[in-house]
């Protein structure tokens, strides 16, 4: 407990809360269509494939909205971003709860609902930069933890669009944006961390390799995340025949997990190393997809899915330890950019999915699929990290010390 409170002690807490706040009523928002995915499909009859589709446009909208977004936040200021992003949202859900009323209509709300996934590099930057760097595991995974918003949206979706019609969820959302808004603007400060750079220097990291790898790492990790969040619902309602509010059930008890672990994630990857903490949870995502795609019955089933998602959110918070090490100045443009094409990614479960089913009759090819990816990418993230363990970090990701990162960063 002394040590939590030297970490609260390092940083602003205030700060930090509001973030999280901000990021878990914004994740919500985005995975609405998932979460209500069950009574949209029966109200226009959709095949797997179009499911699968539905699913995915907010998960790539939000991915293409968020690296713009860590740009503009480099200009306007983090905080300032964040409440811009959450004034359009309250607006886009209003519009939603109004307007919707075709599946054509649904997928333009899918863009839409991409405005609050650009949350998250912005977030995580806000919450996290008030902090040191032997901290920034910790409070990127409490930021990063808003990731919670995926149960929001699962638990309560799926018994209000029963009672009160699915449409009328999107009135709800707008109602709940109030509250993270009013948090950030009154008991958030932009952290000073933030340096004025060119626009050029700003997104450099899209040109470097390393961040090309941390993008194949998140798309397992967050792309897994995102992904089986929004598809679930509708995989146990389709694969095993139970209620639309079970269904969200049980997709509640898997995310939550992920949520959670993410901060254990951030917490040991400071003291063990990120690169550990990679190595280990992709072999545990790897074995239990295959495991999964064997389809064993339904309880079974969500144990190994709680399991998974332990391992996607411990993964998502032990890269998100590197991140700012590897990036210390421009963390938010570097984190938006990497959360971009990591959430893309998670739009390649729901349609691997939706054609899986509608082709071969199961869901097991993309569950297949989806692991052989992720050995292919820890096979990726091994070779490179010999080099990043004689630069920017040390041995196994530690942070490296003070004097050491001074002179890498000024290199």
């Amino acid at each position: 407990m002394a040590g939590f409170r030297t970490f609260l002690k390092a940083g602003h807490p205030p700060t930090l809360f509001a973030s999280f706040l901000y990021f878990d009523f914004c994740f919500a928002i985005w995975v609405l269509n998932g979460a209500m995915a069950p009574f949209i499909s029966e109200t226009f009859h959709l095949s797997p494939a179009q499911k699968g589709f539905m699913i995915s446009v907010p998960i790539m909208s939000g991915a293409l909205i968020r690296f713009p977004l860590g740009v503009l936040s480099q200009y306007i200021g983090r905080k300032n971003a964040a409440l811009v992003e959450m004034g359009s949202i309250l607006i886009a859900m209003i519009w939603g709860y109004y307007v919707v009323t075709s599946y054509n209509d649904v997928l333009v709300m899918g863009v839409l609902l991409g405005l609050a996934g650009a949350s998250f590099g912005v977030a995580l930057s806000l919450g996290s930069g008030w902090f040191p760097p032997q901290y920034k595991g910790l409070a990127m995974g409490i930021a990063g933890a808003g990731n919670s918003g995926t149960v929001l949206a699962v638990l309560f979706a799926p018994p209000l669009a029963q009672a009160y019609g699915w449409q009328a969820v999107y009135g709800f959302g707008a109602l709940t944006m109030l509250l993270p808004f009013l948090v950030m603007l009154i008991f958030a400060k932009e952290p000073p961390d933030r340096e004025h750079h060119t626009f050029k220097e700003q997104i450099q990291c899209l040109w470097e390799k390393d961040g090309w790898v941390f993008n194949a790492v998140y798309i397992i990790t967050f792309g897994g995340f995102i992904g089986l969040s929004n598809f679930l619902p509708t995989f146990f309602y389709d694969q095993f025949g139970v209620t639309k509010i079970q269904a969200g059930q049980l997709t509640m008890l898997a995310a939550v997990m992920g949520s959670g672990i993410r901060i254990l994630g951030g917490y040991i990857s400071d003291r063990w190393g990120g690169l550990n903490m990679l190595s280990t949870v992709f072999i545990g995502i790897i074995v239990l997809m295959f495991i999964i795609s064997t389809a064993p019955g339904i309880a079974v089933t969500t144990g190994l899915f709680m399991l998974c998602f332990a391992c996607l959110g411990a993964g998502n918070g032990s890269l998100f330890q590197l991140v700012p090490l590897r990036w210390p100045t421009t963390t938010a443009v570097a984190g938006s950019m990497i959360g971009e094409i990591g959430a893309l990614g998670g739009g390649f479960i729901p349609n691997a999915m939706g054609i899986s089913k509608q082709y071969t009759g199961t869901f097991a090819w993309g569950f297949v699929a989806f692991a052989v990816f992720a050995i292919i990418v820890i096979l990726i993230l091994r070779v490179a990290q010999h080099k990043w363990t004689k630069s920017w970090v040390g041995a196994g990701g530690r942070a490296l010390p003070k004097r050491e990162t001074a002179e890498y960063t000024h290199h």
